[in-house]
C-alpha cells in the first residue's frame, strides 16, 4: 500500500491556493517529502522560502533536431505531396535535396540572456534566483557564463542523450565540478555514441558517487524516438532496474501534458523516486515549472535534493494554458527576427542549419540565392502576428485550474493511496 508524506501547506504561502501532497512510495515514514504549489494560488512565498531554481533551460548552444518533422510531414498524404513538390522545387533552383533528418534548429537565446531571463522570472517573486542551463550533450553556455565574474557561481550542467536499448533517454545532468567537466562531458558523448548500456550505467554509477552532482531523469514518460509504446515500456523499466539507484529525481516537466506529468508521478512513486521540477524551455517563456527552497547555493539545493530528499516545486502561471497553444508560441519564437542579438543569429534562418551541396551543415541563409521563399516570409510573418493576440476563446476554454492539472481523469487509477489535493490548511497522511 502507497501513502504520501505528511504535507503542511501555510497558508501564508497558499492563502486561497491547491497544494498536492506527492506519494512517498515505500520509503519510511518522513524521509521523503513533495510538494507541488501553484502560482495562480500563492501569496507571498518570502517568508517560507528564500530561493527559487531553474532547471532545465536551453541556449543557442543546443543542437534541436529537424528530424520529427521530417518523419511528422512523411507520415501525412497530403503534407508529404506538398514536401515533395518543395524538395524537387529546392534541388532544382539550388542543387540541394530537403533532407530534414539532417538538418537541425537552434533556440534563439545565448547563455545570458537565458540566465536573466530565467532569474527575472523568480526575482519577481521575491527570491534569490538560482538558474541551471542545461544544453543537448554540451556544457558550452556554462563554461561561457563563468568567465563573467557575476556568473562564476553558474552551475556546470547538461542534459545527456542516453541510447538505453531501443529507446532514448535524457539525463539532466547538474552541477558538474568545474575541473573535471570538460573530461566527464567527453565520457558521456563516448559513452552515447558506443551505445552501449553497460557504458551508460557505469558512467552513472560513477556519477552519483560525485557528492555536489546532481542526476534528474528528464521527462522520463516521453518516447523521443517513436519505438512502439510497448517497446519504450520495456525499455524504460530495464533501464530503471538498473539506474534507479544512481538517479536523484524524475523529473515534472513544464513543457509536457498534464496526462504525462501525471503519469510521472504515478511512475516516481512505484520506483520511490523524489520529483523536481524541469522547464525544457527553449524560446523565450521563462520555464513554467521552478523549485522553491531554502538553500542560499545552488550545492546546498543538490544535498536537499539527494540526502535530505526534500522538494517542493512551484508550477507558474504559464503552465495552466493549453499546451498547443504554448507550443505555438514557442515556434514563434524560433522564427523571430532579434536586432539584438550578434550578427549572424538575427534571423531565423541563420538560426537553422540544412547540409550543402558539399554535404557540410551551414545555415540556411547561406543556402538561398534571392533569400527565403516568398510563401515561408507570409507563413512566418502571420504565425507571428497570430502570437501577439489574445488567447484565442476556443483555448481558453481549454486552460485548466489547479485541480484539473495533476488529477487523474475519472476512471483512471493512479495506484496512488493518499494522492490528493487538499486546502491550504490541510493536513494529508
Amino acid at each position: 500500500m502507497l501513502s504520501t508524506v505528511k504535507v503542511f501547506a501555510e497558508p501564508s504561502i497558499a492563502r486561497s491556493g491547491t497544494f498536492i501532497a506527492l506519494p512517498r512510495g515505500n520509503m519510511p515514514e518522513g524521509s521523503m517529502k513533495n510538494r507541488v504549489l501553484f502560482q495562480s494560488s500563492c501569496g507571498d512565498l518570502r517568508p517560507m522560502y528564500k530561493s527559487g531554481v531553474s532547471l532545465h533551460g536551453h541556449t543557442m548552444h543546443s543542437v534541436e533536431s529537424l528530424g520529427f518533422l521530417g518523419k511528422f510531414l512523411e507520415e501525412r498524404s497530403l503534407l508529404r505531396s506538398w514536401v515533395g513538390v518543395q524538395r524537387e522545387r529546392g534541388q532544382r533552383n539550388t542543387g540541394i535535396a530537403l533532407d530534414l533528418h539532417r538538418a537541425h534548429w537552434t533556440p534563439p537565446l545565448c547563455e545570458r540572456q537565458a540566465h536573466e531571463l530565467e532569474s527575472r522570472q523568480i526575482e519577481s517573486l521575491g527570491l534569490r534566483a538560482m538558474v541551471s542551463l542545461s544544453d543537448h550533450d554540451t556544457i558550452k553556455a556554462c563554461a561561457l557564463l563563468r568567465q563573467v565574474p557575476e556568473f562564476q557561481e553558474t552551475p556546470v550542467s547538461t542534459e545527456w542523450t542516453v541510447p538505453f536499448g531501443n529507446a532514448i533517454f535524457h539525463i539532466g545532468v547538474h552541477n558538474l565540478p568545474g575541473g573535471i567537466a570538460s573530461l566527464v562531458l567527453a565520457d558521456l558523448l563516448d559513452a552515447s555514441k558506443a551505445c552501449l548500456d553497460s557504458a551508460v550505467l557505469d558512467l552513472l554509477m560513477g556519477l552519483s558517487e560525485l557528492p555536489g552532482v546532481l542526476l534528474v531523469f528528464n521527462h522520463p514518460l516521453w518516447n523521443l524516438n517513436g519505438v512502439p509504446p510497448a517497446m519504450f515500456e520495456r525499455e524504460l523499466i530495464r533501464f530503471l532496474r538498473s539506474a534507479n539507484g544512481h538517479l536523484h529525481a524524475f523529473e515534472l516537466n513544464g513543457m509536457r501534458s498534464y496526462r504525462e506529468n501525471r503519469g510521472v508521478i504515478k511512475l516516481a512513486a512505484e520506483w520511490d523516486q523524489l520529483l523536481i521540477s524541469g522547464g525544457d524551455r527553449h524560446g523565450c517563456e521563462p520555464n513554467a515549472a521552478l523549485n522553491l527552497t531554502n538553500a542560499t547555493n545552488f550545492s546546498e539545493f543538490v544535498d536537499e535534493i539527494r540526502n535530505q530528499k526534500q522538494s517542493t516545486i512551484l508550477l507558474m502561471a504559464q503552465y495552466q494554458e493549453h499546451l498547443s497553444w504554448r507550443m505555438y508560441k514557442s515556434f514563434t519564437h524560433v522564427i523571430d527576427h532579434y536586432p539584438e542579438n550578434p550578427e549572424g543569429r538575427r534571423s531565423w534562418d541563420e538560426r537553422i542549419f540544412h547540409p550543402d551541396l558539399n554535404g557540410e551543415i551551414v545555415p540556411l541563409i547561406g543556402l538561398w540565392h534571392l533569400g527565403p521563399p516568398g510563401f515561408l516570409k507570409k507563413i512566418f510573418a502571420l504565425a507571428i502576428l497570430g502570437a501577439s493576440l489574445p488567447i484565442p476563446a476556443a483555448l481558453t476554454c481549454w486552460s485548466r485550474g489547479p485541480c484539473e492539472i495533476l488529477r487523474s481523469p475519472a476512471g483512471e487509477s493512479t495506484g496512488q493511496t493518499g494522492f490528493q489535493l487538499g486546502s491550504p490548511s490541510s493536513r494529508l497522511r
